[in-house]
């Protein structure tokens, strides 16, 4: 279950340490594939950062299944929130979310801004965000999905510096989005949906 921490807010300090924030954008299939890749993340994963496109009714309830099934702590984003580690924060279904300098470390933001690819939240969103703001000290994952958002994001993101993984297709319930990615250039690496998670952590923690 997700182990629950302290507003990182509530007292004006930011993290210590983040070295590392994963940003994660699934479609088609993300339900079950995020809950495959987040079961491989330990209690004080880096912070990290999902869009699943998803009706706004179901955000929170999703969220919430996570919390209980993995070790992080999973929120739905209100907004504001000091990225800490150990900590998962998902978009909720009306707005996009992005990433923003607060001091020393990062905050959740989100914009009720028109779709972006027909989908709010939108991958792109998160991801070019993650490209301007974070750079090479981000990670990012595209997992299962249709269509092609978050392709051009990511491949912002690996110009950025940062590093960038696909799921592959033999994993994938619908290989679009992975592979849109994968055909511009913006994946660094393909892999399995049971291998990635070890693959995104060992980068996320500086090991790649």
């Amino acid at each position: 279950m997700g182990v629950q921490s302290p507003n990182p807010g509530a007292t004006g300090r930011l993290p210590v340490s983040v070295n590392r924030i994963i940003f994660v954008g699934a479609s088609t299939g993300g339900t079950e594939a995020i809950k495959t890749f987040l079961l491989g993340f330990p209690a004080n994963c880096p912070p990290t950062l999902i869009v699943q496109h998803m009706p706004e009714s179901f955000t929170g309830s999703f969220a919430a299944r996570l919390n209980g099934l993995c070790q992080p702590q999973v929120i739905e984003a209100q907004g504001g929130e000091v990225l800490a580690p150990g900590t998962v924060y998902v978009s909720p279904g009306h707005s996009h979310m992005q990433v923003r300098r607060v001091g020393a470390g990062y905050a959740t933001e989100l914009l009720r801004t028109p779709p972006v690819n027909r989908h709010r939240p939108s991958v792109d969103v998160l991801f070019d965000s993650a490209a301007a703001v974070v750079g090479r000290n981000a990670v990012g994952v595209i997992l299962t999905g249709m269509g092609k958002d978050g392709a051009n994001g990511l491949l912002h993101m690996r110009q950025a510096g940062a590093r960038t993984f696909g799921q592959d297709e033999a994993s994938c319930v619908v290989y679009g989005m992975p592979r849109e990615a994968a055909l511009i250039g913006a994946v660094e690496e393909i892999a399995s949906l049971d291998a990635l998670a070890q693959k995104v952590l060992a980068v996320g923690r500086g090991a790649g």
